[in-house]
């Protein structure tokens, strides 16, 4: 290894470490601020949101959800609906599982 190679080498690890540091701050202020702020935050959310929509509506509405978001992803893949089937299954379960969660958890 040359002495212009060992210079470029600790001239990229500086960089390196330069933007891991900085982006373990950021990661820590994010921290930070969002400690601050969630507990008024869920206060908010509490006295503004009503009880839900349940399990059972959530269901539907993640089914309806899933399917067009399927048909989008085959669509958009170029070869239809047929040539992704495999794939297309277990992901539709996927989305349906994830979608009926969060909607039953979010409204």
């Amino acid at each position: 290894m040359s002495r212009g190679d060992r210079r470029d080498s600790r001239i990229a690890l500086r960089i390196l470490l330069g933007v891991s540091g900085l982006a373990a701050l950021l990661a820590a202020l994010l921290v930070l601020a969002a400690a601050t702020t969630l507990p008024g935050l869920s206060d908010w959310v509490a006295l503004t949101f009503d009880s839900g929509i349940g399990l059972k509506n959530a269901a539907i509405t993640s089914a309806v959800i899933s399917v067009t978001v399927m048909v989008i992803f085959a669509l958009a893949a170029g070869e239809g609906l047929i040539g992704e089937i495999q794939f297309m299954i277990p992901g539709f379960f996927l989305f349906f599982v994830f979608f009926w969660l969060m909607i039953a958890w979010v409204f």
